[in-house]
């Protein structure tokens, strides 16, 4: 089969289309057709040899597709010749991607593929923040941070689901953008220090931060937070090292802070985890109240173009590459 391969770790350039063995069955799993992947981030940290994937996963970037099932094992017989789209640890920018039957759902009837592929990490990522580790409830204020990525976008969406009250950090130019997805109040993180204007809108702090940023926000979140606040951390996009901050609002304050990545979780937890959207979620991207939000489409020979304009943060919503 075709696959986008590494030549070594590094920049865009590194990519190429080469050939790759068509991964084999194994329990209970299903073989994809894939008609289109999504890029996320750890796509990109993946490339340059800063994120590599879970033991016994692909080696080839992408962690979500859509496509068409079109062999299964024994165990996932009733996935045969179904749409879906699929959660990966690796893989997915190839012809072919072997998934476990409890990672995939069926592809909403009213959406094509490209939109499709734009779900699952993304809103997975968003639920799992927000609802499992975040405990967001009706009425609680939450700051998304990098609010116009397809995670961030995600993340606005099932917010205002769970009857939140939110705002965002982005560029002036994406703050369009992020009303359109349901924030209620949007922060140029260019222009103004967002812990200034949290504490100003609203004195008491939000509930909830969801950050993808890391060192040079984290101070600030901590000041954002409310008592009892939770700061649930996704991503280092501001670097890692540490900087000049006190501790103290951790504990003055009761402060809950937790770390993840889906990523690596077991099998069994993000089985949960998309039966858990399933009931709670997927009927809202039937109808329309939840919905992926597509940047643009970029046949999947251009990968080296589609990794810059996520990388030049030029995109809002997710960058879907169409495989076939």
């Amino acid at each position: 089969m075709k696959a986008i391969l590494l030549k070594g770790f590094g920049d865009s350039n590194q990519m190429y289309m080469g050939e790759a063995p068509v991964p084999d069955l194994t329990n209970d799993e299903v073989l994809i057709e894939v008609k289109a992947a999504a890029l996320n981030r750890a796509d990109i940290l993946q490339r340059q040899g800063l994120y590599p994937p879970p033991p016994g996963a692909s080696e080839i970037l992408g962690m979500e597709v859509s496509g068409r099932v079109v062999k299964t094992d024994s165990g996932a017989r009733e996935w045969e010749g179904a749409n879906v789209m699929a959660l990966l640890s690796g893989g997915g920018y190839a012809e072919y991607v072997v998934v476990h039957k409890s990672l995939i759902l069926r592809t909403p009837d009213d959406l094509d593929m490209n939109q499709a592929a734009g779900i699952m990490e993304a809103f997975l990522t968003g639920w799992q923040a927000l609802s499992w580790l975040g405990s967001l409830k009706p009425d609680e204020k939450v700051l998304i941070h990098a609010g116009a990525s397809g995670v961030g976008a995600a993340c606005i969406q099932l917010a205002k689901l769970l009857s939140a009250e939110v705002l965002v950090t982005a560029s002036d130019a994406k703050h369009k953008f992020c009303l359109e997805m349901g924030a209620d109040y949007c922060i140029d993180y260019h222009r103004h220090e967002f812990d200034g204007i949290i504490e100003e809108r609203i004195p008491s702090g939000v509930n909830l931060v969801i950050d993808f940023i890391g060192t040079s926000y984290f101070k600030k979140n901590l000041a954002s937070l409310a008592i009892d606040g939770r700061l649930v951390m996704l991503g280092f996009l501001g670097g890692t090292g540490s900087e000049d901050l006190s501790m103290v609002p951790i504990l003055a304050k009761r402060l809950t802070i937790i770390g993840s990545t889906l990523r690596s979780r077991s099998l069994q937890y993000r089985g949960k985890l998309v039966e858990d959207f399933r009931e709670n979620c997927y009927s809202h991207l039937k109808t329309g109240k939840l919905k992926p939000v597509i940047d643009r489409v970029i046949p999947w020979e251009k990968v080296k173009e589609a990794h810059r304009h996520m990388e030049a943060n030029k995109n809002c919503g997710k960058i879907i590459l169409a495989v076939n």
